[in-house]
């Protein structure tokens, strides 16, 4: 029988993080600035362990190259996808990403990085920025350049259940109080428009004003093409939420006893909410795990809200 990949996650201190990864998860988070957890990761600058028996002390990036079987033999070398949860206490920086090709010529070869979030928990007047007001590359490279943020920035209010997609070239950032699972391509290339003149270790944090005004899309998207909301979902049934170029994310929110098979090349798991149990092994909010490819059969019981990934 093919081994559930539980993970070790890396967590990442912050200027803008909090504690709450470590009071509502029962992470032991190394202080109260965690700002994120990296829970499926198997990038150079998180690479989660692989806590599955006859796979101690390895590195998901060393099992994806030498267990390729255990992933479908997926092509590629590198594992696709990067899942984290992201504590919020401040505002995150105004922020975009760029697309696989602009990446791979200026960021060393990385991938882009497209990404999706899922709204855990947030304030009752809770907003993001999600998009910009510009009509065009002119008015955006104006608008930056003069420091016109009022008029630039494009917020829109969420509440808790909501699901986001982020496109590469779309402005965004997230505010204090929320608390989102990420789904992203794996990619840590983050260009940012611009941080409140905030100050870390007594200096501004670095700005990428020009690569930022390279890859913004203008004029923005539509926000009902990229903000979703599941606030009445069927209980006890597997929701996709997105289907994109990159990945493909689900959420089930369990009360009962429930059956699937696992027929993709892998299926990332998290949960986010309650304990169970998946073919007999106990489950709780804060694991993150891998079913691999040929895993068959998948039993869960108990009270579970769980988000789940696989590459495309």
């Amino acid at each position: 029988m093919k081994p559930i990949l539980f993970l070790e996650p890396v967590f990442k201190e912050m200027v803008w993080g909090g504690s709450r990864l470590g009071s509502e998860f029962g992470y032991n988070i190394p202080g109260d600035d965690t700002g994120e957890c990296w829970g499926i990761s198997a990038h150079p600058n998180g690479d989660a362990k692989v806590l599955a028996e006859g796979f101690e002390g390895k590195t998901l990036s060393q099992v994806w190259q030498e267990n390729p079987e255990l992933f479908g033999n997926m092509e590629g070398d590198r594992f696709p996808l990067l899942v984290k949860i992201i504590d919020a206490k401040a505002d995150l920086s105004i922020q975009v990403h760029p697309d696989d090709a602009y990446a791979k010529v200026n960021e060393n070869g990385s991938f882009g990085k497209m990404e999706c979030w899922y709204v855990i928990d947030c304030p009752e007047d809770a907003r993001l920025v999600l998009g910009h007001n510009a009509k065009n590359q002119e008015e955006v490279k104006d608008m930056i350049k003069n420091g016109k943020w009022q008029e630039f920035l494009r917020y829109v209010p969420i509440r808790k259940g909501d699901f986001i997609q982020i496109n590469p070239g779309t402005v965004h950032a997230i505010t204090s109080g929320c608390l989102l699972l990420e789904t992203q391509q794996n990619s840590d290339i983050t260009y940012r428009v611009y941080d409140y003149d905030r100050l870390s270790n007594g200096k501004p944090r670095e700005l990428h004003v020009e690569r930022s005004i390279d890859v913004i899309t203008a004029p923005a998207g539509d926000v009902d093409k990229m903000l979703i909301s599941l606030q009445d979902l069927e209980k006890n049934v597997w929701h996709e939420l997105i289907n994109c170029q990159y990945y493909k994310v689900f959420k089930l929110d369990l009360d009962r006893e429930n059956s699937f098979d696992q027929h993709y090349p892998f299926f990332n798991i998290s949960v986010i909410e309650g304990e169970g149990t998946l073919n007999g092994t106990k489950i709780k909010k804060g694991d993150h795990f891998i079913l691999p490819a040929g895993f068959g059969k998948v039993d869960l019981a108990g009270k579970l809200q769980l988000i789940a990934s696989v590459a495309r």
